[in-house]
């Protein structure tokens, strides 16, 4: 019988890292400076370059020997035996809006508004 441990899939901890971040892959590669297929091809490798793990761990704010050790088994255990619910103090930790998105529509609605003033000013200058 062989009781060697299986070594860890580095790719697998730093997509399951990065999902718990609430990161896309799109966002990670732009931020370590390589394509959206890269990343995929990261997180698919079982082992990666230490240049690349480093730039990696940075990004996703966690050591590059956590992410070599993530264990999701114990994130899980840590969350369930931390977490205590607080529904009836109205406590909402959860964002339900997207800062981006707020932050397009005021643009739209400012860009807008600057519209309909060259407008009137452009009716005002052919009314006289």
């Amino acid at each position: 019988m062989n009781t060697a441990s299986k070594p860890k899939h580095i790719g697998r901890n730093i997509s399951r890292i990065r999902e718990l971040r609430g990161m896309k892959q799109e966002a990670l590669a732009m931020a370590i400076g390589v394509s959206q297929q890269t990343v995929s091809n990261i997180e698919g490798s079982e082992t990666i370059e230490d240049v690349l793990l480093e730039k990696v761990s940075e990004v996703l704010n966690v050591s590059p020997e956590g992410i070599k050790q993530f264990n999701e088994e114990t994130v899980f255990n840590i969350i369930n035996n931390t977490f205590t619910d607080s529904s009836s103090n109205n406590n909402n930790y959860l964002c339900s809006i997207n800062p981006l998105d707020k932050i397009l529509e005021l643009y739209e609605r400012l860009l807008k508004a600057e519209k309909e003033k060259i407008e009137y000013l452009e009716k005002l200058l052919k009314d006289k």
